[in-house]
């Protein structure tokens, strides 16, 4: 099952965050926010279908979120869990470690936002660039 949320840059975006990689539906962003990589999404954890939803909390799902701008793509695989609720209606966070809340999408995942190529994170510092944020369940 695959859904898209579609998000744009933010002068501040920094992606230095060694644990997450979050996109927001708040239209601005500090410079505080060192995991947030876009900004203006279309949905939280709480738009997400519920067919998907029923998916993302099951621990064997195998989840992967692919981060499009432009030509470019960065992959990042994480899995699913009977904790998360999905209900936050602004954020979605991946995380490498099992924490979850309200706003997490995914845990156990291999890569965070320090790992996002520079040449994707210059782009997405101009508040023009468009993004899309793919999510797939299997």
């Amino acid at each position: 099952m695959r859904f898209e949320i579609s998000f744009h840059g933010h002068e501040n975006v920094r992606s230095l965050h060694p644990k997450s990689i979050e996109i927001t539906t708040d239209p601005d962003l500090t410079v505080n926010g060192d995991c947030i990589i876009g900004v203006g999404a279309s949905c939280g954890c709480l738009g997400i279908p519920d067919e998907m939803k029923t998916l993302l909390q099951k621990p064997e799902s195998e989840i992967t979120c692919t981060i499009l701008v432009g030509d470019m793509t960065f992959k990042i695989t994480g899995h699913g869990s009977e904790k998360l609720t999905l209900k936050n209606p602004h954020d979605i966070v991946i995380r490498k470690s099992n924490f979850t809340c309200p706003r997490t999408l995914s845990i156990g995942c291999d890569a965070a936002s320090d790992s996002i190529p520079p040449q994707i994170i210059k782009a997405l510092q101009n508040p023009k660039a468009r993004g899309i944020f793919r999510i797939e369940v299997k």
